[in-house]
């Protein structure tokens, strides 16, 4: 089996959630799967994949453009892979903003994604533009690191359990998807 974990990342923590997801991916399924983790602008193909994850930085509300081409460009291929979405964007304590990306349930209908996450980010304002900046400061948020490696680490848990399992029907003579 093979998995494709792309990110789109502007200043690099949702491409540290990527390649601990892949990591995970790679720690569960061992010798059953070989995982590729790839920035979302290098990904010109996913035709060779069996699994494909797709996750982006979320910023003014919205995925950055190079995660939603890949969508885009391969919508149909995707339709017949097993495929999840993740974000990260989030910050702060609680969470802010709390509700889900803008473009997030078109991007789910499109790939035919099985499900979809929201992963708290990190903020260093000295990295950001000045409407993220004045975004940030508009919502009351402290500079810091907001991401819970856990939880990354459980979701990719229960990404190897689906698709091990999937793979177990279809060895076993059940074709079906979940």
């Amino acid at each position: 089996m093979k998995i494709l974990v792309a990110a789109a990342s502007r200043h690099g923590g949702t491409w540290e959630i990527a390649e601990e997801i892949g990591r995970a991916l790679a720690s569960e399924l061992r010798a059953h799967a070989t995982v590729r983790v790839s920035r979302a602008g290098d990904v010109t193909s996913v035709g060779e994949f069996d699994v494909v994850l797709v996750g982006s930085g979320v910023y003014l509300g919205h995925w950055l453009e190079q995660a939603r081409d890949i969508v885009g460009e391969h919508t149909e291929i995707l339709k017949t892979k097993s495929v999840w979405l993740f974000s990260s964007g989030p910050v702060g304590t609680p969470p802010k903003p709390a509700e889900d990306p803008v473009d997030v349930a078109g991007l789910m209908v499109s790939s035919g994604a099985r499900g979809h996450v929201v992963f708290p980010g990190r903020i260093d304002r000295s990295l950001l533009r000045f409407p993220e900046r004045a975004v940030v400061t508009a919502l009351r948020v402290k500079d810091g690191d907001y991401r819970d490696w856990q939880a990354v680490r459980a979701w990719a848990g229960e990404i190897a359990a689906a698709v091990t399992t999937a793979r177990t029907r279809e060895v076993s003579g059940h074709a079906e998807r979940d």
